[in-house]
């Protein structure tokens, strides 16, 4: 019997996605307290993305198709969210290319493993930080406060910098061939 698709934290990881919706709304509507509903919205994400993990773990879930849909939302999510970012002018483009071109170099290397070598590449530590650093630039981006543009310049070049580090990690891993789980 093939493994159960639609898991708790499975379905957490793909209803992610669905929250870019309600942000949409609330960036490209102005009404009272959008920002702070777009803010209240990435933290129901951010939350969400350390429970569908928790939860998978807990209740023995962890699966070849959620090693693939948790990164997989995730970049869908901070691809949207920063793109509609970059629209109404809170983040730079070259920062949102930034996180596009290291998403798509992390995509392919993780197809042509896949491909390649028959396992699955799971997230690992330094991209899992990289991301956290991203939203967290996105978070501070959204609430448009001048007493925090500091820190988030601060984030924003910190989170290049582990962005790099995390996809040289990466390459390290799709040329040596370590950290990779078997399929069964």
């Amino acid at each position: 019997m093939g493994e159960r698709i639609w898991t708790i934290s499975n379905t957490i990881s793909a209803g992610r996605v669905l929250l870019i919706a309600p942000l949409g709304y609330c960036l490209f509507t102005e009404f009272e307290g959008s920002r702070t509903w777009a803010v209240l919205v990435i933290t129901v994400g951010i939350l969400s993305d350390f429970l569908d993990g928790f939860l998978a773990r807990r209740l023995h879930q962890v699966s070849e198709l959620g090693k693939i849909v948790d990164p997989l939302a995730d970049k869908i999510a901070i691809g949207l969210l920063a793109l509609f970012l970059v629209i109404v002018g809170d983040i730079p483009l070259w920062y949102f290319i930034a996180i596009l071109a290291r998403d798509m170099l992390i995509l392919l290397g993780g197809m042509y493993i896949r491909k390649k070598k028959h396992v699955v590449a799971q997230s690992n530590w330094p991209g899992k930080i990289a991301v956290t650093a991203v939203a967290v630039v996105l978070l501070l981006s959204v609430l448009r406060e001048p007493q925090v543009e500091g820190l988030r310049m601060v984030v924003l070049w910190a989170s290049i910098a582990l962005m790099s580090f995390s996809l040289v990690v990466y390459t390290q891993r799709l040329f040596i061939g370590r950290g990779f789980e078997r399929r069964s």
